[in-house]
């Protein structure tokens, strides 16, 4: 299972847990975090997203605002990449699928702290996607 926040393109989110996303596949379900036990998992259109955060907790660090800069010190694997997406909120780190025309792709913050482990950006909802 994955902890997963599912931001939606019209802003609204859900946090829970997944164990079906498979990038490329057009749904997969999320079991709510905040549902009653034993409640049906919510199915989840891909299209629909902004991204899928796949997070370390779902609490976060309210105090932690992501770095945008990366550690000289720790060499980043794969290709540096910044998002901006349709509603302002920009990410930066590094990807190794990214390909123009593909409905998305995996980001790995440059933040290491981030609460982030990695993100998958569905790229109907970012507006620009430039190399670094």
């Amino acid at each position: 299972m994955n902890k997963v926040v599912a931001r939606f393109a019209d802003g609204h989110m859900v946090k829970g847990v997944t164990a079906d996303f498979v990038p490329g596949k057009d749904r997969f379900h999320v079991s709510d975090a905040s549902a009653a036990a034993g409640a049906r998992p919510i199915e989840i259109e891909t299209k629909d997203l902004k991204a899928l955060f796949f997070v370390r907790d779902f609490a976060g660090n309210s105090q932690h605002g992501d770095r945008s800069a990366f550690d000289p010190t720790r060499p980043a694997p794969g290709r540096r990449i910044r998002v901006q997406f349709r509603d302002g909120e920009v990410l930066v780190g590094t990807t190794q699928g990214y390909q123009p025309g593909r409905p998305g792709f995996f980001l790995v913050s440059a933040d290491a702290s981030s609460n982030t482990e990695r993100c998958y950006v569905v790229s109907a909802a970012a507006l620009e996607i430039t190399f670094l």
